[in-house]
């Protein structure tokens, strides 16, 4: 079974897929949005990666503060889960996201990525970490 991974946010939404046997998290792309309320062209291309590599749930990063509270940023999130489900008819499970978008900035920093490479991936390589959270979590 085949797991998507979000890492939404206000201008992008990073992607990664979990291999066939839903062991290991990989980064895929970023889908970028010129229009900050405009889901539909995100979600579009959300869905024609689900069907490509026959997605049977999305795990979606969840942006608690990290003092525990919930504050704009879920609430958005939230309304992104709901579009998602809709339009998708697949399950959509929120993932607790917290750190993860500093990982991945401090796993490229030792690997000495420029801070112009880093830009490009950066969002691509936090959904990968959240997947990657969400399937050790669970297989």
């Amino acid at each position: 079974m085949r797991i998507l991974g979000l890492d939404f946010g206000t201008k992008t939404t990073g992607v990664a897929v979990s291999d066939p046997l839903g062991l290991t998290a990989q980064g895929l792309e970023i889908i970028r949005r010129t229009d900050t309320y405009n889901l539909k062209p995100t979600i579009n291309r959300i869905q024609e990666i689900c069907i490509e590599y026959k997605v049977e749930k999305i795990v979606l990063g969840y942006p608690k503060n990290m003092n525990n509270t919930e504050g704009e940023r879920c609430e958005h999130t939230v309304v992104f889960k709901k579009k998602l489900e809709a339009s998708l008819n697949l399950p959509v499970e929120l993932w607790d996201e917290r750190l993860t978008t500093m990982e991945a900035e401090n796993l490229m920093i030792s690997a000495d990525m420029s801070r112009q490479k880093r830009k490009k991936v950066i969002d691509k390589m936090a959904a990968g970490l959240i997947l990657q959270n969400y399937l050790d979590a669970h297989y």
